[in-house]
Protein backbone atom coordinates (compact mmCIF):
# COMPACT_ATOMS: atom_id res chain seq x y z
CA UNK A 1 0.00 0.00 0.00
CA UNK A 2 1.14 3.54 -0.61
CA UNK A 3 2.45 5.81 2.09
CA UNK A 4 0.05 8.39 3.48
CA UNK A 5 0.81 11.83 4.86
CA UNK A 6 -2.02 13.33 6.94
CA UNK A 7 -1.91 17.08 7.38
CA UNK A 8 -3.54 17.89 10.71
CA UNK A 9 -3.27 16.21 14.11
CA UNK A 10 -6.57 17.36 15.63
CA UNK A 11 -9.68 15.28 16.22
CA UNK A 12 -10.51 15.00 12.53
CA UNK A 13 -6.89 14.12 11.77
CA UNK A 14 -7.12 11.27 14.29
CA UNK A 15 -10.35 10.08 12.67
CA UNK A 16 -8.70 10.13 9.24
CA UNK A 17 -5.76 8.16 10.63
CA UNK A 18 -8.14 5.48 11.99
CA UNK A 19 -9.75 5.12 8.56
CA UNK A 20 -6.36 4.98 6.83
CA UNK A 21 -5.19 2.24 9.17
CA UNK A 22 -8.38 0.25 8.54
CA UNK A 23 -7.80 0.63 4.80
CA UNK A 24 -4.37 -0.96 5.16
CA UNK A 25 -2.00 1.99 5.03
CA UNK A 26 1.02 0.95 7.06
CA UNK A 27 3.33 3.96 6.60
CA UNK A 28 1.38 6.94 7.94
CA UNK A 29 3.00 10.26 8.80
CA UNK A 30 1.11 13.07 10.53
CA UNK A 31 2.20 16.68 10.00
CA UNK A 32 0.98 19.52 12.16
CA UNK A 33 2.39 22.83 13.30
CA UNK A 34 1.96 21.60 16.88
CA UNK A 35 4.59 18.92 16.17
CA UNK A 36 7.94 20.75 16.18
CA UNK A 37 9.80 18.18 14.09
CA UNK A 38 6.95 17.73 11.56
CA UNK A 39 5.31 21.10 10.75
CA UNK A 40 2.79 21.36 7.91
CA UNK A 41 5.26 23.11 5.59
CA UNK A 42 7.51 20.03 5.69
CA UNK A 43 5.05 18.17 3.44
CA UNK A 44 7.41 18.85 0.52
CA UNK A 45 9.96 16.55 2.19
CA UNK A 46 7.53 13.65 1.65
CA UNK A 47 6.90 14.10 -2.08
CA UNK A 48 7.67 10.62 -3.38
CA UNK A 49 6.20 8.39 -6.06
CA UNK A 50 4.32 6.13 -3.65
CA UNK A 51 3.09 8.78 -1.22
CA UNK A 52 -0.42 10.19 -1.02
CA UNK A 53 -1.57 13.22 0.97
CA UNK A 54 -4.81 14.08 2.73
CA UNK A 55 -5.46 17.40 4.46
CA UNK A 56 -7.47 16.60 7.60
CA UNK A 57 -8.91 19.96 8.57
CA UNK A 58 -12.57 20.54 9.36
CA UNK A 59 -12.28 24.13 8.14
CA UNK A 60 -13.30 23.93 4.48
CA UNK A 61 -11.26 26.92 3.29
CA UNK A 62 -8.09 25.77 5.06
CA UNK A 63 -8.50 22.21 3.75
CA UNK A 64 -8.86 23.45 0.16
CA UNK A 65 -5.89 25.81 0.57
CA UNK A 66 -3.74 22.82 1.48
CA UNK A 67 -5.12 20.75 -1.38
CA UNK A 68 -3.99 23.49 -3.77
CA UNK A 69 -0.52 23.59 -2.17
CA UNK A 70 -0.14 19.83 -2.42
CA UNK A 71 -1.23 19.77 -6.06
CA UNK A 72 1.01 22.72 -6.97
CA UNK A 73 3.98 20.86 -5.46
CA UNK A 74 3.13 17.76 -7.53
CA UNK A 75 1.72 15.71 -4.66
CA UNK A 76 -1.00 13.11 -5.11
CA UNK A 77 -4.20 13.31 -3.07
CA UNK A 78 -5.65 10.25 -1.38
CA UNK A 79 -9.33 9.35 -1.32
CA UNK A 80 -10.35 7.56 1.87
CA UNK A 81 -13.64 5.67 2.06
CA UNK A 82 -14.50 3.73 5.21
CA UNK A 83 -15.41 0.09 4.60
CA UNK A 84 -18.91 0.53 6.08
CA UNK A 85 -19.84 3.40 3.76
CA UNK A 86 -22.04 2.61 0.76
CA UNK A 87 -20.85 4.19 -2.48
CA UNK A 88 -22.87 3.47 -5.60
CA UNK A 89 -20.79 2.08 -8.45
CA UNK A 90 -22.33 4.90 -10.52
CA UNK A 91 -21.13 7.64 -8.14
CA UNK A 92 -17.93 9.62 -8.74
CA UNK A 93 -15.69 10.47 -5.81
CA UNK A 94 -12.84 12.92 -6.48
CA UNK A 95 -9.41 12.91 -4.79
CA UNK A 96 -8.90 14.50 -1.41
CA UNK A 97 -12.31 13.36 -0.19
CA UNK A 98 -12.93 11.39 3.01
CA UNK A 99 -16.11 9.36 3.50
CA UNK A 100 -16.70 8.22 7.06
CA UNK A 101 -18.46 5.14 8.51
CA UNK A 102 -22.04 4.38 7.50
CA UNK A 103 -22.27 7.26 5.03
CA UNK A 104 -24.21 6.74 1.78
CA UNK A 105 -23.45 8.22 -1.63
CA UNK A 106 -26.12 7.07 -4.08
CA UNK A 107 -26.22 6.61 -7.83
CA UNK A 108 -25.27 9.33 -10.32
CA UNK A 109 -23.87 11.54 -7.57
CA UNK A 110 -20.61 13.45 -7.96
CA UNK A 111 -18.56 14.33 -4.88
CA UNK A 112 -15.87 16.75 -5.97
CA UNK A 113 -12.39 17.29 -4.56
CA UNK A 114 -11.70 17.80 -0.88
CA UNK A 115 -15.09 16.94 0.58
CA UNK A 116 -15.99 15.37 3.90
CA UNK A 117 -19.01 13.07 3.97
CA UNK A 118 -19.28 12.51 7.70
CA UNK A 119 -20.66 9.68 9.87
CA UNK A 120 -24.01 8.35 8.65
CA UNK A 121 -24.56 11.24 6.24
CA UNK A 122 -26.68 10.48 3.16
CA UNK A 123 -26.23 12.02 -0.27
CA UNK A 124 -29.03 10.71 -2.46
CA UNK A 125 -29.16 10.16 -6.22
CA UNK A 126 -28.16 12.70 -8.84
CA UNK A 127 -26.47 15.21 -6.54
CA UNK A 128 -23.43 17.35 -7.20
CA UNK A 129 -21.37 18.07 -4.12
CA UNK A 130 -18.91 20.78 -5.15
CA UNK A 131 -15.32 21.17 -3.92
CA UNK A 132 -14.55 21.53 -0.25
CA UNK A 133 -18.03 20.75 1.08
CA UNK A 134 -18.60 19.19 4.51
CA UNK A 135 -21.77 17.12 4.92
CA UNK A 136 -21.87 16.72 8.72
CA UNK A 137 -22.97 13.78 10.87
CA UNK A 138 -26.34 12.36 9.95
CA UNK A 139 -27.15 15.11 7.45
CA UNK A 140 -29.30 14.21 4.45
CA UNK A 141 -29.03 15.72 1.00
CA UNK A 142 -32.07 14.50 -0.93
CA UNK A 143 -31.97 13.75 -4.66
CA UNK A 144 -31.06 16.04 -7.55
CA UNK A 145 -29.34 18.67 -5.43
CA UNK A 146 -26.24 20.78 -5.89
CA UNK A 147 -24.30 21.83 -2.79
CA UNK A 148 -22.08 24.81 -3.58
CA UNK A 149 -18.32 24.99 -3.06
CA UNK A 150 -17.14 25.27 0.57
CA UNK A 151 -20.66 24.83 1.99
CA UNK A 152 -21.28 23.10 5.29
CA UNK A 153 -24.46 21.09 5.83
CA UNK A 154 -24.85 20.89 9.61
CA UNK A 155 -25.39 17.71 11.64
CA UNK A 156 -28.89 16.32 11.17
CA UNK A 157 -29.84 18.94 8.58
CA UNK A 158 -32.07 17.81 5.71
CA UNK A 159 -31.78 19.48 2.31
CA UNK A 160 -34.99 18.86 0.39
CA UNK A 161 -34.91 17.46 -3.15
CA UNK A 162 -34.02 19.79 -6.01
CA UNK A 163 -32.92 22.67 -3.78
CA UNK A 164 -29.60 24.40 -4.41
CA UNK A 165 -27.70 24.99 -1.21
Amino acid sequence: MNKLVILGAGGYGNTVRDIAEQLGYTAITVLDDSIAERPLASFVDYLEENTEFIPAFGNNEFRMEWIKRIEKAGGRLATLIHSTAYISPKASIYPGTVILPHAVVNTDTVVEKGCIINLAAVVDHGCIIEEGVHICLGAIVKGENRVKTLSKIEAGEVIEARKWH
